[in-house]
């Protein structure tokens, strides 16, 4: 008999597979699109869903009048082709954005779950989410930029789920395999997937890829409780990462972002406690931690919205277009948290965005 640990996790497969039953009852596909292996088995799987051919993905994804958080209660899906450009430079809101040789890439747009704190409902007008069926074709433009570094140079870094979260979506589509394996034939290359999903299970049986970093985003119960929705409790993340570290492959643990909460300190120390009494310190890749940052364009479009969140009505400052904490506020913060971290983790493994 399976046990669960306790009302949360019953709460969140109660409404993980309420969702699920209301995901997809509508599939957008462009009339280009049709004839792709991924695309065919996108439409077989799901062949009681409402299937409508238009030109474009923007003409659905991009039009003006459409509420997010109303579509991510019945998310449909868009499959589209994806034209250049396939790579992206990341943004300076990502922990070594300033490393050369940093992109990610789009395999989808738009996320199952539903995090207050999630700035893709400020990127982008709908909560309905696109798959991009010439998946080798992102895949090819890797490889271009790869051929052309030295092997005596650092390795491409390449983000899968900057825009979205591939793993989560692995029970309906295997992309993570798909992505693994390419990575797997290829020098001079790191793929980070980043997730907060539990599905390590669906990929456990793949031998674990120096090329891969398998990314876990995770923050105390009583953040994931309150802006996290519809994503696995805590618990249920930490037995995937352990599972992960197991198996032998490389994990980054991502305590991002980090939330100004009354009781911050006291909660996050907790936390770290909790966290490194479940799974071995010496055996993570590295960790990474930042504060809640957002581009100033994106809040604004996502407050417009009125949202519930308590989030988008805090006391932040923007710095270089950016909303943030104040920078005395987040020093503060960074500068304790990692004090703390370092009594489980070795510094060097800390990166920090400040």
């Amino acid at each position: 008999m399976i046990k669960f640990q306790n009302q949360r996790e019953i709460n969140y497969l109660k409404i993980f597979v309420k969702n699920l039953q209301t995901k997809f009852s509508h599939i957008y596909i462009e009339g280009g699109a049709f004839e792709y292996p991924l695309s065919k088995v996108i439409l077989t799987k799901f062949s009681n869903s409402s299937i409508i051919e238009i030109d474009h993905y923007k003409d659905i994804f991009n039009r003006s009048g459409q509420d997010f958080q109303s579509q991510k209660q019945s998310i449909n899906l868009i499959l589209a082709k994806k034209s250049p450009p396939f790579l992206y430079p990341v943004s300076d809101m990502v922990q070594g954005h300033q490393l050369p040789g940093f992109f990610y890439i789009t395999p989808m747009l738009n996320c199952l779950y539903n995090c207050d704190y999630c700035f893709l409902q400020g990127m982008y007008p709908s909560g309905n989410i696109v798959i991009f069926v010439n998946q080798n074709d992102l895949q090819e433009a890797i490889t271009k930029e790869v051929s052309g570094t030295k092997t005596s140079s650092p390795p491409k870094i390449i983000s899968v789920s900057y825009n979205t979260d591939l793993l989560a979506m692995e029970h309906i589509l295997p992309l993570t395999k798909n992505w693994i394996k390419f990575a797997s034939d290829c020098k001079n290359l790191i793929i980070e997937v980043r997730t907060k999903s539990t599905n390590f299970k669906l990929i456990e049986n793949i031998d674990s890829n120096e090329n891969i970093i398998l990314s876990w985003t995770i923050s105390p119960e009583i953040i994931c409780k309150s802006y996290e929705h519809s994503a696995p409790p805590l618990s249920k993340r930490i037995a995937a990462i352990k599972s992960a570290i197991d198996k032998g492959w490389k994990v980054r643990l991502c305590i991002d972002p980090v939330m100004n909460i009354e009781n911050w300190e006291d909660i996050y120390t907790r936390f770290f406690l909790y966290l490194f009494h479940n799974v071995d310190s010496k055996k993570i890749f590295d960790l990474s931690i930042g504060t809640f940052r957002m581009n100033k364009e994106y809040f604004k479009r996502i407050r417009k919205r009125n949202p519930k969140s308590d989030i988008y009505y805090s006391d932040f400052s923007i710095e270089n277009n950016t909303v943030a904490l104040s920078k005395k506020t987040r020093e503060n913060m960074m500068g304790k948290l990692k004090k703390e971290l370092c009594k489980y983790i070795d510094s060097k493994k800390i990166l920090v965005w400040e």
